[in-house]
């Protein structure tokens, strides 16, 4: 079976204009002049830098969505886990700089009268092995909940429901003040990361290129599975389950796979999300997310990979001016854009962009050459 390159011409695209975007927005925010027309302002960094993560996140959900036809209307936990584990080491970083100035439990736990920190939040204090949370807890519960619905042969709207209702107990549990995270509020406040302090224009530069290498490692990655023989088979299992598993292919074993790898990607997302955004609370478990992120997949190309980014990155700038300008407007704009997308634009926006090049390309290859024309007049 022959596998595509993974540095295709539209990998080299994709890769090219995130190292644009690496170089061109730390030198327009850093090196340009507040004063000069190019000048990029620490708020436009921020919001990119918080683009991107949501990038990230939509390229997890096309990996199984796109080529493996898993519809997960719960990505969104993941995501959220991700950006807790993040969030309780920079907690772990504030010690006595909080409110109440205790050099270990963090400011909610005092004013809730805890007595010690909670084992679970043991080594949350180094950031590897908050790193390491990172990927571990979205995946782990990932790989249970996978193992548990494949197993059990769960597809279709079934599964997607089971996500959902996954995601919105994990909202509940964490809006509980005794569960340790916070509660309502959730975690806040940080201060630093790594000794640099998160309110520094150079450190959130850093963390905007942290963020484009990982949606770029996180491209690569997705493009390296699917087109090599697991991503055969994962299409394989997108558009014919039955028939994959009758020739032999354990299909539970790759969906597990794919599913745990995408919940990862996820979890980074929210990783690089918390220390730019400043906060991170229940809120980010609502279903409401996890569907809006399935509609940034829809609008940019479902199985695309380049869509997905397209998708995300076109959503939240639609986003970002509406709730400026007609905030009212927002979620009618978002339904309207996903009706549309779903019935004159199925492949979405890069799907239908190919289609017109190559619509394009076919009428002016059917145009007769000028010696053609001369030829035929003589």
């Amino acid at each position: 079976m022959k596998t595509q390159s993974v540095l295709d011409k539209q990998s080299i695209i994709v890769l090219t204009l995130l190292a644009a975007a690496a170089t061109l927005v730390p030198v327009l925010n850093g090196l340009i002049a507040p004063n000069s027309a190019l000048y990029l302002p620490d708020h436009l960094v921020l919001m990119l830098g918080k683009y991107i993560c949501f990038a990230l996140l939509a390229l997890s959900v096309d990996l199984i969505w796109g080529f493996c036809g898993i519809l997960s209307l719960g990505h969104g936990a993941f995501f959220a886990l991700g950006g807790y584990a993040m969030g309780m080491y920079l907690m772990r970083q504030i010690g006595s700089r909080g409110v109440y100035a205790h050099p270990v439990l963090p400011d909610f736990m005092v004013f809730l009268n805890w007595k010690e920190l909670p084992w679970f939040w043991y080594g949350f204090d180094v950031l590897p092995f908050a790193m390491l949370m990172v990927l571990l807890v979205p995946g782990i519960l990932a790989f249970i909940f996978s193992w548990l619905a494949f197993r059990s042969r769960v597809t279709g709207v079934y599964l997607s429901i089971i996500t959902q209702a996954m995601t919105y107990a994990l909202m509940l549990a964490f809006f509980r003040n005794d569960m340790g995270f916070g509660g309502n509020n959730g975690l806040t406040d940080f201060k630093d990361i790594l000794g640099f302090p998160l309110q520094s224009a150079s450190t959130r530069l850093v963390l905007f290129v942290l963020s484009v290498v990982a949606l770029g490692a996180g491209y690569l990655l997705c493009r390296w599975l699917v087109s090599s023989k697991f991503g055969k088979v994962l299409v394989a299992v997108r558009n014919a389950e039955s028939r994959t598993r009758f020739l032999g292919y354990r299909v539970e074993h790759y969906k597990l796979a794919v599913f745990t790898i995408s919940a990862m990607l996820a979890g980074i997302a929210g990783a690089l999300y918390v220390p730019q955004v400043g906060i991170i609370n229940p809120s980010e478990f609502a279903p409401a997310n996890s569907i809006e992120l399935v509609i940034w997949v829809a609008v940019g190309g479902r199985g695309t990979l380049a869509g997905a980014i397209l998708g995300a990155l076109a959503v939240n700038a639609g986003k970002t001016w509406f709730t400026g300008a007609l905030p009212e407007f927002w979620l009618f704009a978002l339904g309207g854009l996903f009706v549309f997308v779903t019935l004159f634009m199925p492949r979405g926006i890069l799907g239908a962009g190919q289609d017109l090049w190559e619509r394009t390309k076919r009428v002016l290859g059917s145009k007769p050459s000028p010696e053609a024309v001369s030829q035929a007049a003589e």
